[in-house]
């Protein structure tokens, strides 16, 4: 299987204690700021990299903008940050975000393809997470197998893979996933993935509503 060719599977992650040692400073050169409301168009397009998939996708993204952020417009844009070069361009995103008002989900984690591997992610990461109380964990991510270099990040920080069949109206694929991640992750890290039996929590908060907060 080619990396191109990995299905987009459901994996859903929980972390509900961080592991400081995976902590980093924002490398130099660089700031983290808020997106602003100019840059929204910008940010919509941010988890895709070729010019296709932006357009593909340019509706499901309007969408769940307005369907899950555009009532809390003003929390969004306090919430959702951006990693910026000298010349304050965006290269990563994440933010967490209080899904369905109930549980803290990591939301958008993205770095520009052609800055992978220098750390930024790690940084953001780490800018959101060391300041979280132990009453803000457990904080919860949906991903896929596509993203395993995310996945290996994650893990790092102290996220398992739950194991849960079902999470609110979703398959939780993770069973199918894992030779995909065997085959595309690095050894040591795949080999450190941990499992988690999510509380019930988790599933009943998903399926307050059929419209997907995360």
């Amino acid at each position: 299987m080619k990396e191109q060719d990995i299905p987009d599977l459901n994996i859903f992650m929980m972390c509900d204690k961080l592991n400081e040692n995976a902590l980093s400073d924002l490398p130099s050169g660089y700031h983290i700021r808020n997106c602003r409301q100019d840059e929204l168009e910008l940010w919509m397009e941010f988890p895709f990299d070729n010019e296709e998939d932006k357009i593909n996708y340019k509706d499901f993204m309007e969408n769940y903008y307005n369907n899950v952020y555009k009532k809390y417009e003003d929390k969004f844009y306090k919430r959702c940050l951006f990693i910026c070069d000298e010349n304050d361009k965006p290269i990563t995103t994440c933010f967490i975000w209080k899904a369905y008002g109930r549980i803290n989900t990591m939301h958008w984690f993205k770095t520009l393809k052609e800055y992978e591997s220098k750390g930024l992610g790690r940084a953001l990461l780490s800018y959101i997470m060391k300041p979280l109380k132990d009453n803000d964990y457990p904080i919860y991510l949906h991903t896929q197998p596509g993203s395993f270099r995310a996945i290996g990040l994650y893990s790092d920080f102290g996220f398992k893979i739950v194991t849960n069949k079902t999470i609110g109206y979703k398959n939780n694929d993770y069973e199918e996933c894992l030779p995909i991640l065997k085959e595309f992750m690095r050894k040591d890290k795949f080999d450190k993935l941990e499992f988690v039996l999510a509380p019930k929590e988790f599933d009943e908060s998903a399926k307050i509503s059929k419209i997907e907060e995360f």
